[in-house]
């Protein structure tokens, strides 16, 4: 079958969590349990999780929260609420966040992991969007070619190259945070390949200075943002 779906599991109550992340594991899953919303966002950065299944009411971050962020970082990996709070404003607010699915304490892990199952049945049966070509400020970015264009002058950029720019794009106007970066393109966020990323940020920059509209500006201690107006997307 390859390689385990990696689930990210975010529970307080330390019992139920053992509970799950054992038996989440015993049906085949890598299971990283975080004890509260902050530890949460920690791992969800460093690493790639298939689903993301968030407690509610958590200490120093809700679960609520918590899926707002990882939304920002990746808006297509599953999210799933487990929660005591069942008042109709509450599901509305999750679903609004863009959950996937939103399970009422108390429940079987058995039913959980049925619901696991047909959210990543549906999730792996749909075709993923590729944008192949980005326009943003007088810039024409052709991800397949890797091709940078502005008025008659093209530039061909680098695979490492290209591939930043693509999660610039896709985040423009956002924060692309530095370590889902380093883990997306280099798999290592070590000091070596963060000093990797700054230099290829560098070069990219040099780059985008021909339209002034454009720029890419550092976040302290996030990331980075590219900057750019009427940012199109063509599949």
């Amino acid at each position: 079958m390859g390689d385990k779906l990696k689930i990210l599991l975010c529970e307080d109550d330390e019992n139920l969590g053992m509970l799950l992340r054992e038996y989440l594991n015993a049906k085949g899953y890598e299971t990283d349990l975080c004890p509260d919303g902050e530890a949460g966002y920690r791992a969800f950065v460093k690493s790639k999780y298939d689903v993301c299944v968030l407690d509610v009411m958590m200490p120093k971050k809700d679960g609520f929260t918590l899926a707002k962020e990882i939304r920002e970082l990746n808006t297509e990996v599953p999210v799933i609420f487990l929660t005591a709070k069942t008042m109709k404003e509450d599901v509305q607010e999750g679903f609004r966040l863009g959950a996937d699915d939103y399970i009422p304490k108390p429940f079987s892990m058995e039913e959980l992991t049925l619901r696991i199952e047909a959210i990543l049945r549906r999730v792996h049966g749909q075709k993923t969007k590729t944008v192949t070509v980005y326009r943003f400020g007088a810039f024409t970015f052709d991800t397949q070619k890797q091709l940078l264009s502005i008025g008659n002058e093209q530039q061909k950029l680098t695979t490492k190259e290209s591939e930043l720019l693509t999660l610039l794009c896709a985040h423009a106007n956002d924060i692309l945070q530095r370590e889902y970066a380093l883990k997306t393109i280099w798999i290592d966020d070590n000091y070596f390949n963060a000093r990797s990323m700054d230099v290829y940020i560098t070069k990219l920059r040099k780059l985008l200075k021909a339209d002034p509209t454009v720029e890419i500006i550092n976040i302290h201690g996030k990331g980075y943002k590219l900057i750019a107006p009427q940012v199109e997307e063509e599949a």
